[in-house]
């Protein structure tokens, strides 16, 4: 019995979230969004001023509320996921779940209306090379936000069920490390927009 402990200990430190195809794909995408920081920094570096005038009409409130919902939801999907291998379904895990759900949904809530307040003051994609690369990452990044929403809704039968399998738990855990890079890619594309200049 001692020895089975420490075996599980080490089992639990080298065991990889989810499925191997998951990592793939959060690798594709980070490698994506990566080029197009590059990108977007190079052409910074070619029109600083330009870039600059246009980073001072964005609201960084609203890109700062955004950095806390994500960072809130993301804080929640790991309890709700804590809690179904703990205490395996029930309504604490699906509490926690819908909770992170919903606070993820305000991130497309403020999204929003931050676009609608460019698109008031005349502003798209086509007013300039700083708008076109804000509207890219951030669009890019919001389609990313509804598609883990998405994820995250299909899990709420799992927390709602009688037992979970482990086939469940991997892609409840597969899941959460999806919606972890969604959160991953806001915070460097906050400060990288929004805040540097």
């Amino acid at each position: 019995m001692a020895s089975s402990r420490p075996q599980a200990d080490e089992e639990r430190r080298q065991h990889i979230p989810g499925e191997p195809g998951l990592w793939v794909l959060l690798f594709a995408d980070l490698t994506v969004f990566g080029a197009l920081f590059i990108v977007y920094l190079v052409k910074r570096g070619q029109e600083p001023e330009l870039f600059a005038e246009s980073q001072a009409l964005l609201n960084r409130n609203s890109g700062a509320i955004n950095t806390l919902i994500l960072l809130t939801s993301s804080v929640l999907i790991v309890f709700a996921f804590q809690t179904l291998q703990s205490r395996g379904p029930g309504a604490l895990a699906s509490r926690l779940l819908f909770s992170g759900i919903l606070i993820g949904a305000c991130f497309v809530v403020v999204k929003a209306i931050e676009y609608q307040e460019k698109f008031a003051a005349g502003i798209t994609w086509n007013t300039n090379n700083f708008f076109m690369y804000y509207f890219v990452l951030t669009g890019l990044h919001l389609a990313h936000v509804l598609v883990g929403l998405g994820v995250l809704m299909a899990l709420l039968p799992i927390t709602r069920g009688p037992s979970v399998t482990s086939q469940q738990v991997a892609f409840f855990e597969g899941s959460g490390c999806f919606w972890h890079m969604v959160d991953l890619l806001w915070i460097v594309i906050f400060p990288l927009v929004f805040l540097v200049r």
